[in-house]
């Protein structure tokens, strides 16, 4: 296996709210350098810094895969989040009508 490659895939929504799985360190760079420039803030710093750190090598893929984790469920781009903060607004609004 590559040293760059997550054990586990992230998946966010890009775009207009569509999935996207993000496999390795220079996949999660990409996005975090295409992220509008008026939008940026600590996290997403963090988050670069320590995908570029993991992509030079001092750092290993699942530290860099923490800190972008970290930065996309901040800005809830995190696809599994949404999924069950959807299904907890269903459950409520299910249970105001009854």
């Amino acid at each position: 296996m590559r040293p760059d490659v997550f054990k586990q895939p992230v998946t966010i929504f890009v775009g207009l709210g569509f999935p996207a799985e993000l496999r390795t360190v220079m996949e999660a760079y990409r996005h975090l350098d295409e992220w509008p420039a008026i939008s940026r803030d600590a996290a997403h710093s963090i988050a670069l810094k320590a995908c570029a750190a993991a992509l030079r090598g001092e750092i290993d893929a699942e530290t860099a895969r923490g800190l972008f984790v970290a930065f996309a469920e901040k800005h809830d781009l995190l696809a599994q989040q949404a999924g069950r903060r959807g299904f907890a607004v269903a459950a409520e609004q299910g249970a105001a009508r009854t």
